[in-house]
């Protein structure tokens, strides 16, 4: 199963073409769900597993893979179906995920298809808040749910957004007298969302957290402010974008941003939970000012105090 991921590297240059590859799978019963195929690191049968006591119950154990300990969790238990039991034609799904390993204990393994991300589609507004979907496609006339990882995770690995106390810088409150600041998270994950917000809260400064849940949505929000007459890069503090979204990626939206006169001087930080050198060169390709692993408090909170400082340095520099 392993081959199915040798060629990964060489499709790298699918990312920044608002294009992804998804590796399609099953839990119990004949529902097709879906992962980024970026996010994988291989798919191998399902070796022995070593129990833990008292571990969360979707996680049924650790699994020993290549000289490492690797948390397995029961992904059809972890969103509420039922778990897949030993009769089960279960593989084991590797994957990285914030600078994590775990695995995904899942049925049959499909197939890897590539799709357009404006095949990409927001989940129904009538699927609730409790779901675990980031979005859903349609592959022959079926549909694939793909599922929200970090919303999984999430819910097995409480995240915190507490910063460290030497991390915050406490003379901004004074630097900036409590003026509002505001700024733009753009992500299809509610959890990730939800993490900044909370984070940035934590500051303790006056600044508001406008959202958007996927690319198209963001870029369509910033060229409406911009068309209402609105100086974008000095109403927002930063964007910060995910890279995974449904209809747009975070790539392809700093690329249309950089080629708007109007919106071209952002400041835009790429949050994503793809990891690597990979990421690093794709944010210099299309002319991001930062990259951020997902999740990182501290880092974050880094962030958004040097770039209030930079700015408002600026702007006591010019008057």
């Amino acid at each position: 199963m392993s081959k199915l991921l040798e060629t990964v590297d060489s499709r790298t240059n699918l990312v920044g073409e608002n294009r992804l590859e998804l590796l399609m799978f099953r839990l119990t019963g004949q529902q097709v769900f879906a992962i980024n195929v970026f996010k994988i690191q291989e798919v191998v049968q399902v070796p022995p597993l070593t129990l833990i006591p008292h571990s969360h119950p979707a996680i049924c154990g650790i699994a020993h893979l290549r000289n490492r300990a690797v948390p397995v969790i029961d992904l059809s238990a972890a969103i509420g179906r039922k778990p897949l039991n030993q009769d089960d034609r279960r593989n084991l799904i590797v994957t990285e995920y914030n600078r994590s390993i775990q695995g995904f204990l899942v049925g049959p393994v499909d197939r890897i298809i590539n799709l357009n991300w404006e095949l990409i589609l927001p989940p129904p507004k009538a699927s609730g808040r409790q779901h675990f979907l980031t979005a859903i496609t349609r592959v022959n006339e079926a549909i694939v749910e793909i599922l929200d990882v970090e919303r999984v995770l999430a819910d097995i690995i409480p995240y915190t957004t507490t910063i460290s106390e030497e991390t915050i810088d406490k003379g901004l409150k004074e630097l900036t007298g409590g003026r509002p600041i505001q700024m733009l998270s753009i992500d299809d994950s509610q959890t990730a969302r939800r993490q900044i917000k909370e984070t940035v809260q934590n500051l303790d400064l006056n600044i508001e957290v406008i959202t958007a849940n996927d690319g198209l949505k963001g870029l369509q929000l910033l060229q409406k402010w911009a068309s209402e007459g609105e100086n974008v890069p000095e109403k927002l503090l930063m964007v910060i974008t995910d890279a995974e979204m449904p209809e747009m990626d975070g790539y392809r939206l700093t690329y249309e941003v950089r080629k708007d006169e109007r919106l071209k001087d952002l400041h835009i930080i790429m949050h994503t939970s793809l990891s690597g050198s990979f990421n690093e060169a794709m944010v210099e390709k299309v002319g991001c000012d930062g990259f951020l692993s997902k999740f990182q408090p501290d880092h974050l909170a880094e962030l958004v105090q040097g770039r209030i400082r930079a700015v408002y340095d600026n702007k006591d520099n010019n008057e």
